[in-house]
C-alpha cells in the first residue's frame, strides 16, 4: 500500500529500474522511496512534489529512450575461404597467362574495359577487365585487399553467394563506367570489385542495424567507415580510375542491402551454384573475348 501523504510516479517489474529514476529525482532535490506494490516495485514521492517529478522523468525518458535489444549475431560461413581461394587463383593464373600472352594473344587488349567496343556491344569487357592488371604491383595490391574482403563478405553470405554479388556488382559498375567516360578510356583492375565487395559489407551492416539502438552514431558507423575506407584507398594515385571505385562501392552497396533486406537461401547447394556460375561467367567472358580479338 502506498502511504496517503506519498503518490506512485512510476511502475516497474524491476526494482533498478525504479531505482534508476530515484537517482535522477535525487539529483534535483526530490526525495522518493521505492516500494513494493504487490506485483510490481513503485517509485513514490511526497505529494507537494509530484508535478516537479513528473516533469523530471518526462525528460529523463525523452533522453533516454529504451534502447532495443540487438539480434543474435548471425553464424558465419565457416567455407568463406574458398571463395577468397577462388578469387586469389583466377586473380593469378589470368596475371599469369596475360603476363606471357599464351596462345598467343594480347590478353589486355583483348579483355580491358575499353569504353568505345564496349558500348558497342562488347559487354564481356565489363567481366574481363576484372581479372586484368598492369603490372604485379597492382595485382597484389588487388589480391590482398579483394581476399580479405571477400573473405568477410563469405562469412556472411557464403562463399558462392558473395562473390556472384560481387562479380554481379562489379560488372554493373563497369558498364555504367563505360558509358559515363570518354570514348578514349580504358580500365582494367580488381579494384571496382574490391571496392564493391567494401560498399557490400558496408551497407549490409548499416541495414542490418536500422532500427537497432537509439544512436544514429551505431547505425551509421559502418556506412562512414566504408565511405572513409574508399576515400583514403580508392581516391589516390596517377592511374587510378576513381569513377570505377565510386560506381563499384555503390553497386555493391546496392547489393548489400538488398540481401540484408530480403534472405536468400543460403545452402550448401545454392553456395555451389552461385560460385560456379561466376566461375562460369569468367570464363566465358574470355572466350567472347579472345574469339573477338
Amino acid at each position: 500500500m502506498i502511504p496517503p501523504d506519498l503518490v506512485e510516479v512510476h511502475r516497474s517489474l524491476w526494482r533498478n529500474d525504479c531505482e534508476e529514476r530515484g537517482f535522477v529525482l535525487h539529483a534535483v532535490g526530490i526525495e522518493s522511496q521505492v516500494i513494493w506494490l504487490g506485483r510490481a516495485w513503485g517509485l513514490v514521492v511526497p505529494l507537494d512534489a509530484q508535478a516537479a517529478a513528473q516533469l523530471q522523468l518526462e525528460r529523463y525518458e525523452r533522453e533516454n529512450p529504451p534502447r532495443r535489444r540487438e539480434p543474435p549475431p548471425e553464424p558465419l560461413h565457416a567455407a568463406a575461404w574458398l571463395g577468397s581461394a577462388a578469387y586469389a587463383f583466377v586473380m593469378l593464373l589470368v596475371g599469369y597467362v596475360a603476363g606471357r600472352t599464351a596462345f598467343g594473344y594480347d590478353w589486355l587488349q583483348a579483355g580491358a574495359l575499353l569504353t568505345g567496343p564496349t558500348r558497342a556491344g562488347e559487354y564481356w569487357r565489363a567481366v574481363t577487365a576484372l581479372t586484368l592488371h598492369l603490372d604485379v604491383g597492382h595485382l597484389l595490391a588487388n589480391l590482398g585487399f579483394g581476399t580479405v574482403f571477400g573473405l568477410l563478405a563469405g562469412q556472411l553470405l557464403g562463399p558462392g553467394i558473395a562473390w556472384a554479388s560481387v562479380l554481379a556488382a562489379a560488372a554493373a559498375a563497369n558498364l555504367l563506367n563505360a558509358f559515363i567516360q570518354p570514348v578514349t578510356h580504358s580500365s582494367v583492375g580488381a579494384s571496382t570489385a574490391v571496392f564493391a565487395t567494401l560498399g557490400l559489407l558496408a551497407a549490409y551492416a548499416w541495414r542490418k542495424r536500422a532500427g537497432q539502438g537509439d544512436r544514429w552514431a551505431y547505425r551509421w558507423a559502418p556506412l562512414v567507415a566504408g565511405v572513409i575506407l574508399l576515400g583514403f584507398t580508392g581516391a589516390g594515385g596517377e592511374r587510378t580510375d576513381v569513377l570505377a571505385h565510386l560506381t563499384g562501392f555503390a553497386m555493391g552497396a546496392l547489393v548489400g542491402v538488398g540481401h540484408a533486406t530480403w534472405r536468400v537461401p543460403r545452402g550448401a547447394i545454392v553456395q555451389a551454384s552461385a560460385g560456379l556460375l561466376s566461375l562460369a561467367l569468367v570464363a566465358v567472358a574470355w572466350v567472347l573475348a579472345l574469339a573477338n580479338a
